[in-house]
């Protein structure tokens, strides 16, 4: 989504800037997914693959870009999993992997999907800022665009991240790139046109014509995803840019052709716990 205003008659409801806490953030994140979950596999699944890992609407897969380094008996979880697409394929090339996420709905869906690859990922419902998962327990945690954005928090999720990875272990996540935060989700030219401070960290939320918040996103610079990392005690060791792909002529909401040969819509951090 963007941080752009809309009109406020417009199918979301009321779209603005405001405060949200991690309480309705977290509510109204879950049921949105909850509703959506169906609904976004049709229209996504042929892109993102039953059992296939895809980092972002330019297309870079893992398989091509190695982020998460060797998964052959690696223990691994996936945080903000969706239908738990990255997981299978985690499980595909040896990792021994865990598909969590907040929304029964998403999971529901990802369960479909064990019966229907006859892979069986274990799913689990759970909050990315308390994970029933001992100290220093897996060797990677990832995230291709889960969890980060819909989090009040993201400092604790950091943290929480941090406390699972034994040492030497390796946490990535991808998200909507910083730089979006300042134009509209739109992905003609009039998307190219800076509406909204970069600085700006007012939350972006949609909420129904009573204010209860239906859809929150957070946003944070680069600098503040950097020092999030650092204080959570791990080394960021890359930070990868997507180059939007000649061959890719989809139009993903605000993420498009257009808009990726000029501007980054992804960014995905690489960062390990020290030994």
């Amino acid at each position: 989504m963007a941080p752009d205003d809309l009109d406020p008659s417009d199918a979301f409801g009321v779209v603005t800037h405001r405060p949200a806490s991690s309480h309705e953030t977290a509510r109204a994140n879950r049921a949105w997914w909850d509703e959506e979950a169906a609904d976004y596999y049709l229209e996504h699944g042929d892109f993102l693959g039953d059992q296939d890992f895809v980092w972002g609407p330019e297309g870079l897969r893992e398989r091509d870009a190695g982020l998460l380094g060797e998964l052959t008996g690696r223990r691994v979880l996936e945080v903000g999993a969706g239908a738990a697409q990255c997981s299978r394929y985690v499980a595909v090339h040896g990792g021994q992997v865990v598909a969590s996420d907040l929304s029964a709905g998403m999971l529901r869906q990802g369960l479909d999907l064990n019966r229907k690859v006859r892979l069986a990922v274990p799913l689990l419902q759970c909050d990315a800022l308390a994970l029933p998962l001992a100290d220093a327990s897996v060797d990677v945690v990832f995230t291709a665009y889960g969890a980060v954005p819909f989090i009040a928090d993201t400092a604790r999720l950091m943290r929480e991240c941090a406390r699972v990875l034994r040492p030497g272990g390796r946490l990535v996540f991808s998200t909507t790139h910083a730089i979006r935060w300042a134009f509209p989700d739109d992905p003609s030219p009039e998307g190219l046109r800076v509406h909204h401070s970069y600085f700006d960290r007012t939350p972006y939320v949609e909420q129904d014509e009573s204010g209860r918040a239906t859809y929150v996103e957070h946003h944070r610079t680069l600098g503040d995803r950097v020092r999030e990392l650092t204080a959570a005690g791990l080394r960021l060791v890359d930070l990868v840019e997507p180059e939007w792909p000649e061959e890719n002529r989809q139009v993903w909401g605000g993420w498009s052709p257009l808009r990726g040969a000029f501007i980054p819509g992804t960014a995905i951090f690489v960062a390990e716990k020290p030994r």
